[in-house]
C-alpha cells in the first residue's frame, strides 16, 4: 500500500524543518559556548513542555527557546503567549529534578536563527513569576 501524495509531501516537509531546527540548536548551542555559557541541556522535554537549550554562566540559568525562521523578524513573532507558558511549566519541572540549581537567578532567552547569519541572542525575553 502507497502512502497518498499529499502525505508524503507533508512528511517531507515535516522532516525538513525538523533537521532545520536541530541545526539551528546546534548552531546556538556552540555560540553560548563561546559566549561562556555552560550547557547543562538541550531538547529537555517533559509532559508539560519543552526546553531547546538550558544553560549556565556563574549564578544564572537560563532557559532557550530557539527559533529557525527566513528572517529575525518572523522568527521573533512566532513565539506565543502559550508557548512562553509551556517552556516556564518545563522550566519549572527542569528545577524540580535539579533543586541544587534553585538558589541560581533564573532568566528566559530567546535565540534566532536565520539564513547566513549569526545566531541573535535575545536576554531576558520575557519574565515569570517565580514565586
Amino acid at each position: 500500500m502507497t502512502t497518498p501524495p499529499s502525505a508524503t509531501a507533508r512528511q517531507r516537509r515535516g522532516q525538513q524543518a525538523w533537521a532545520r531546527g536541530a541545526r539551528a540548536e546546534t548552531l546556538c548551542r556552540w555560540w553560548l559556548r563561546l559566549k561562556g555559557y555552560r550547557i547543562l541541556a538541550r531538547d529537555w522535554r517533559v509532559k508539560v513542555g519543552e526546553i531547546d537549550l538550558i544553560a549556565r554562566r556563574g549564578r544564572l540559568l537560563i532557559f532557550v527557546e530557539v527559533k529557525a525562521r527566513w528572517d529575525f523578524a518572523t522568527a521573533a513573532e512566532s513565539i506565543s503567549r502559550h508557548q512562553r507558558q509551556r517552556i516556564t511549566r518545563a522550566a519549572r519541572a527542569f528545577l524540580a529534578t535539579r533543586p541544587e540549581l534553585g538558589s541560581l537567578d533564573i532568566r528566559f532567552d530567546v535565540m534566532l536563527v536565520s539564513p547566513l547569519r549569526l545566531p541573535r541572542h535575545i536576554t531576558d525575553a520575557w519574565r515569570e513569576g517565580w514565586s
